[in-house]
């Protein structure tokens, strides 16, 4: 059986064959656009989830304590207490000017010391305690080199102070060099710095000593 169709009923058909031509191209397009921003979306997210691990693969290491570091921290706490000890006395006790601005020194420093070592102590799940005394260790002063200090006066107070605080430091130089390849960067920082700044103060108590001598 054949159609007929009119001039008219035959544009009629071409123009929804048009229409529908284009409908359909307009879907396939952006079918295809979501397609490729699905996977541009995915592709960053996969990207930002790798990141996202690798940073914190990082500061997991960033953040781990050996159980050498944590031996450091609980041995050096102590140590830099006595120091401020130590220094609080030389408050009392001393009139030199130069000794007592070091004092003030090195009460301020490893104060601020002493909380960032509590911290990564904490951080740690570590005890402060490390399970025996440090008398002896690390150029500590005993019972009778405390006791003489705090009955000494004058220049003979400085001599002792100073000869003392420089044992002190020297120890803490050699507790800091135990870390020296400790594989936390911060912990492996801050011995760099005692190293450093305990250094050029042994420097100057030395020429402390020399001139009151």
């Amino acid at each position: 059986m054949q159609i007929n169709f009119d001039k008219k009923t035959i544009s009629l058909l071409a123009i929804i064959i048009v229409l529908l031509a284009t409908i359909f191209g307009i879907l396939l397009k952006r079918d295809g656009h979501d397609g490729s921003h699905g996977i541009h979306q995915n592709g960053s997210m996969g990207k930002q989830g790798k990141q996202g691990k690798q940073d914190k693969q990082e500061k997991s290491a960033a953040t781990a304590f050996s159980g050498a570091d944590i031996m450091f921290l609980q041995m050096m706490i102590p140590h830099h207490q006595q120091a401020i000890d130590i220094s609080n006395i030389a408050l009392k006790s001393s009139k030199d000017v130069e000794l007592l601005a070091l004092a003030d020194t090195i009460i301020e420093v490893q104060t601020a010391e002493i909380v960032q070592m509590n911290s990564w102590l904490k951080e740690a799940g570590a005890s402060m305690d490390m399970g025996h005394s440090m008398s002896g260790m690390g150029g500590m002063l005993d019972e009778d080199e405390l006791s003489a200090l705090a009955m000494a006066t004058g220049k003979e107070f400085d001599a002792l102070w100073l000869k003392g605080m420089i044992e002190h430091h020297d120890g803490a130089i050699d507790m800091s060099s135990m870390i020296a390849d400790a594989s936390n960067p911060e912990i492996k920082a801050f011995g760099e710095n005692v190293i450093k700044d305990q250094s050029v103060q042994i420097d100057q108590m030395n020429a402390i000593l020399k001139r009151i001598s």
